[in-house]
């Protein structure tokens, strides 16, 4: 998932091939002409069924867009979300915006009298020119004006460091995650209430856009099947110090399981934690999951690689019992 999911889909729709190590020590390459089970498999099966050395992705034209944050105040969040959720799966593909729960970090480009606020934002991003994109735009900044906003041409590289400041390397992270396809009062209403108890500075919410052209492969075309889904959401308590563990997990927590009722049942596999269980998982990979499980006794029938959102090679024995 990324900035240019919305127009030109998830990287694992633009991947035409892969070179595999396998758990005997076998070098294969997986594409739609060899291997084509495993290439399947890798595009969303995450790390279980080898070691990739080298992708080969099918690449589109970008360079400069514009992009960058736009910051309100907490008390207008709801209305914001509301508009949001109408305005993200109508607009046209070469826009795309993830929306997000925020401390205001205490630092440029954010002015003195932001810092350490709690804030609701949009961070964008539009694959074509400035006009355009404040044309599209003009209705938001109409509608509530955002209280600072920093956005402007740029190379997409720059967007795509823009944060990396913010955390770096050594941080304490507790991950938890939904795919969401609708976002209702009820669900708002919950996000405000957790997304105000942000624990620590670097504690966030994110809910990415995984609609448009991620829409256009069907739900069994790839192992990941929530082809119908509207956001990728992410719940994560994040902080430098690990006396602040129990804190930020507890945060992320309750928060996850306040949304999770409203979420579609299953979330990225990157975005999730150690010990989730097998239910969660299978959960996570719908009705393609008996294929992986398949595809695992195949490729890793000693389950080797099973450091990760693990799949089973005797998994629907268990289910089968």
């Amino acid at each position: 998932m990324g900035y240019l999911t919305r127009q030109y889909g998830l990287t694992i729709d633009n991947l035409l091939a892969a070179d595999v190590i396998l758990a005997d020590g076998k070098f294969v390459t997986a594409s739609a002409d060899e291997n084509a089970d495993l290439f399947w498999a890798i595009r969303g099966g995450g790390g279980n069924f080898g070691i990739v050395t080298s992708f080969l992705f099918q690449a589109h034209p970008v360079s400069t867009i514009c992009a960058g944050p736009m910051l309100w105040e907490f008390d207008q969040a709801a209305e914001i979300m509301k508009w949001y959720r109408e305005f993200i799966t109508q607009a046209p593909e070469e826009i795309n915006g993830f929306f997000a729960f925020l401390t205001v970090p205490p630092g440029p480009p954010f002015p003195e009298h932001l810092h350490f606020k709690k804030m609701c934002g949009i961070v964008w991003s539009y694959n074509g020119g400035l006009l355009q994109a404040n044309q599209i735009l003009s209705p938001l900044r109409s509608f509530l004006p955002p209280a600072f906003e920093f956005f402007a041409p740029m190379p997409f590289p720059v967007l795509q460091g823009m944060f990396d400041g913010l955390y770096p390397p050594g941080l304490q992270w507790y991950w938890k995650a939904d795919f969401v396809n609708k976002l209702g009062d009820e669900a708002i209403a919950l996000h405000i209430k957790h997304g105000s108890q942000l624990p620590t500075l670097h504690s966030t919410m994110h809910l990415y856009p995984i609609n448009g052209a991620a829409h256009k492969a069907g739900k069994d075309d790839t192992p990941w099947s929530y082809r119908n889904a509207v956001w990728s959401e992410v719940i994560v308590g994040v902080d430098p110090d690990p006396a602040n563990k129990e804190r930020i997990t507890a945060w992320a927590k309750e928060y996850w399981e306040a949304l999770h009722p409203y979420g579609a049942g299953g979330a990225y596999v990157n975005f999730m934690m150690e010990g989730e269980g097998e239910d969660r998982i299978r959960a996570t990979y719908q009705d393609n999951f008996d294929k992986l499980v398949q595809l695992k006794a195949k490729y890793d029938p000693d389950n080797f690689f099973r450091v990760n959102q693990n799949i089973r090679p005797d998994a629907n024995a268990k289910y089968a019992a």
